[in-house]
């Protein structure tokens, strides 16, 4: 980066080329949560982070604005393109989650509202998962950072179910007509994803999607044996429950096991709401008309929100078309844009619970 760009930035946009520069894919966080540290610290803000490696900035509990550290793993040279309105952030993070973890950060500062910063959202969101599982009292409201853009309100996201199968079976020659241990596998994945065909008209957002991730199969070591194994993963929307899509699945198995080792259950937030209130305010206030959204994935608001009952939405700048793209980048002006409207979104709820 120049220095002629760098000398033009604001201390909020500082904040996010450096945090932008720092490489923090999951599990090596520690040099960016450091930067956050510092950026608290110099504004006389109580900061600590915890055994696993989110930062804590605790302050006015009526909101907590929370995003995560990590990113994917990826090397985008760091560079300001563009002049004026139109000058943009490359590098990985710049959009997820990055862009609105700075964002968040600034905006906890202005306000003096609590902020946390999460590890390993990309992964597995332990650092979520730590946060409710330890002795923290629920906010009053919760406003995840991921990219909406300026304008967007995400209100919903999808859960997640995944698991191992595997299957065993005797060797013999490929000429005999019984199922080895592979077709045993692809038999039950394709009941699972019979079951839960989609009418072609409905919306990504309502179905249960089926996905394999990897698979590994073929003789044993021993030559006694043919061993499968698949990794799979299935979406489930708001109208299941995860446990709802886990017996559908194991009521197609004939043959083999699964383990299931993770879950994470569907959130759909109302948007009459007192955050989702302060947001389309908001928004307006700035001069943009406020989407709804509803995310296909699944993110940390899913988290916190099977552990706590207070109103939540997820929101940052970026395009979440460049999440995890070799061209990732975000406009500066949307990163500023989105940061006045968390200030009045702080500012209207802190006022209402005054």
């Amino acid at each position: 980066m120049s220095e002629s760009a760098a000398a033009e930035l604001t201390d909020a946009q500082r904040l996010l080329v450096d945090l932008v520069s720092i490489p923090s894919p999951s599990g090596e966080e520690a040099a960016a949560a450091r930067r956050l540290v510092d950026f608290f610290e110099a504004h006389d803000r109580d900061v600590w982070i915890d055994e696993v490696g989110n930062v804590h900035a605790p302050a006015n509990d009526d909101v907590l604005l929370t995003s995560h550290i990590d990113t994917v793993p990826g090397d985008i040279p760091v560079e300001i393109e563009g002049e004026g309105e139109d000058r943009e952030l490359w590098g990985r993070g710049s959009v997820d989650a990055t862009g609105p973890l700075a964002a968040m950060a600034v905006a906890a500062v202005a306000t003096g509202v609590s902020f946390l910063g999460v590890v390993g959202e990309e992964v597995d969101s332990r650092g979520a998962r730590h946060v409710i599982e330890s002795d923290r009292a629920e906010p009053g409201a919760v406003v995840n950072g991921e990219p909406s853009g300026w304008t967007g309100i995400t209100l919903g996201y999808r859960g997640l179910l995944a698991g191992t199968y595997v299957a065993t079976s005797e060797s013999g020659h490929t000429s005999r007509p019984e199922n080895n241990a592979i077709q045993d596998a692809m038999d039950w994945w394709s009941r699972v994803e019979e079951e839960f065909d989609p009418d072609e008209y409905l919306p990504v957002f309502e179905r249960v999607t089926c996905k394999p991730t990897s698979f590994e199969g073929g003789t044993s070591v021993d030559g006694l044996s043919v061993e499968a194994t698949m990794e799979v993963q299935l979406r489930v929307p708001p109208k299941y429950t995860v446990d709802d899509v886990r017996e559908i699945a194991d009521g197609q198995l004939d043959i083999g096991t699964v383990h299931w080792y993770d879950h994470v259950p569907p959130v759909m937030e109302s948007p009459r709401t007192p955050v989702a209130r302060a947001f389309r305010a908001a928004i307006r206030e700035a001069g943009g008309d406020p989407r709804l959204l509803r995310k296909t994935g699944t993110a940390d608001m899913n988290v916190f929100a099977s552990a706590w009952d207070c109103p939540m939405v997820t929101y940052g700048p970026g395009d979440s078309d460049l999440d995890h793209a070799p061209d990732e980048h975000l406009r500066l002006a949307e990163y500023d844009r989105s940061i006045d409207v968390l200030i009045d979104v702080c500012e209207r709820l802190t006022e209402v619970d005054a």
